[in-house]
C-alpha cells in the first residue's frame, strides 16, 4: 500500500455505504481524504468515528458549482444506488450522474488528477449475454423507471471514454456489481438488508418475483480492494473493469441462507417483481484478474456473518 502514502484524495459520495469503507481504507493507508457529500442518502455519523487528522468533510452537491480542493485522485461514488433512492427523484439522479460527473472530470483535468468513476452493473440492463463482459453493450429500457440510473451511468461512461480518446485523460471506470456488508441500512431497500431485518425480527422474508432471478453478491471489503487497485495500477488508465463476485446465486437461495444464519424457520413469501428488474446478473472478471490482479476472497456465508459484528449502525435499530 505504499502507493497511498501522502496522497490527497477526494471521495465524492464518501458518506455512502461503499464510500465510507473506501474513505476508511484510504485513510488507513496514509492518505489525506476530502469527502464531498450532500447527505441525501449518506450518513455523516460513521465518518466521525474515523481518524479526523487527515479527513475533511465538505457538504455539497456535485451537480452544482462547488469549490473543490487540489487533489491527486478523485473517486466519484456520488449517486444513489438503490432503486428506492434513485427512483424517488429521477431528475436529481440524472443531474448527479451527468452534471456531477462532468464537474468532477473538469476538476480532475484542472488538477492533473486521476478520476476513478464508480459505474454500475446496471449499464448491462437485463443482459442478453451471460456472464457480462466489459465489451457487452447491454440491454436497457431507455424510458423505464430504472432508466434515470441505468442511462445516466451509461451517459457518464460515454463522456469519460470520449475524454480518454480525445484528451488522453487519466480515467478508470469500475462497473460495480451488487455489494453488501457492514454499513448498509434497512432503508436501502435492497435484498440482503431487507432479508436480514425480516429474519431477525421473526417476519417472513419477502422476495419480489419468483426468486429464480440471480445476483452475484460481493462483500464490500472485496469491492474496496478492487477500487483501490483501480486507483493505483497504471495499466488501468483508460479502461473499464467489472468489479463483482462471479459466484451466482438465485434470490431464493440467498433468502434461504439468511434464514439459516439469522432466522428461526421464517417463511418466504413472494410479491410482484419490479419493472425492468434483470433476470440474471454475473460478472466476467477476467480483465480485473489480469490487469489489476484482483478477485474477491470473501465467501457469501462469511460475508453474511460479518453483519453480526458491526462497528457502524447498520442493522442496530432493528436487531
Amino acid at each position: 500500500m505504499t502507493f497511498w502514502r501522502n496522497k490527497t484524495v477526494l471521495v465524492a459520495g464518501g458518506a455512502g455505504f461503499i464510500g465510507r469503507h473506501l474513505v476508511r481504507a484510504i485513510l488507513e493507508a496514509g492518505s489525506k481524504v476530502y469527502v464531498l457529500d450532500d447527505f441525501s442518502t449518506g450518513q455523516e455519523g460513521p465518518l466521525k468515528t474515523l481518524d479526523q487528522t487527515n479527513l475533511t468533510v465538505l457538504t455539497g452537491d456535485i451537480s452544482q458549482p462547488t469549490t473543490l480542493p487540489q487533489v491527486d485522485i478523485i473517486y466519484n461514488l456520488a449517486s444513489p444506488a438503490s432503486p428506492v433512492h434513485y427512483q424517488s427523484d429521477p431528475i436529481r439522479t440524472w443531474k448527479t450522474n451527468i452534471l456531477g460527473t462532468l464537474q468532477l472530470f473538469d476538476h480532475a483535468q484542472a488538477c492533473n488528477a486521476t478520476l476513478v468513476q464508480a459505474s454500475t452493473s446496471e449499464v448491462y440492463g437485463d443482459p442478453l449475454s451471460h456472464p457480462q463482459k466489459e465489451t457487452d453493450w447491454g440491454h436497457v429500457n431507455p424510458v423505464g423507471p430504472r432508466a434515470c440510473y441505468d442511462e445516466s451511468k451509461r451517459a457518464a461512461e460515454t463522456l469519460l471514454m470520449d475524454a480518454v480518446r480525445t484528451l488522453g485523460a487519466d480515467i478508470r471506470i469500475a462497473r460495480i456489481f451488487n455489494t453488501y456488508g457492514p454499513g448498509m441500512t434497512v432503508s436501502d431497500g435492497r435484498a440482503i438488508p431487507n432479508f436480514v431485518a425480516q429474519a431477525k425480527s421473526g417476519k417472513a422474508l419477502t422476495i419480489h418475483g419468483d426468486g429464480t432471478q440471480t445476483r452475484s453478491f460481493c462483500h464490500v471489503s472485496d469491492t474496496i480492494d478492487g477500487l483501490l487497485r483501480l486507483g493505483e495500477v497504471a495499466a488501468a488508465r483508460g479502461e473499464i473493469f467489472n468489479i463483482g463476485n462471479p459466484v451466482e446465486n438465485t434470490i431464493f437461495e440467498i433468502a434461504q441462507e439468511i434464514v439459516t444464519l439469522f432466522g428461526d424457520g421464517n417463511d418466504i413469501v413472494f410479491e410482484g417483481r419490479p419493472i425492468d428488474d434483470p433476470q440474471r446478473r454475473r460478472p466476467d472478471i477476467k480483465k480485473a484478474e489480469s490487469v489489476l490482479g484482483w478477485a474477491p476472497k470473501v465467501s457469501l456465508r462469511a460475508g453474511l456473518l460479518s453483519l453480526l459484528d458491526l462497528e457502524e449502525p447498520v442493522l442496530r435499530d432493528i436487531l
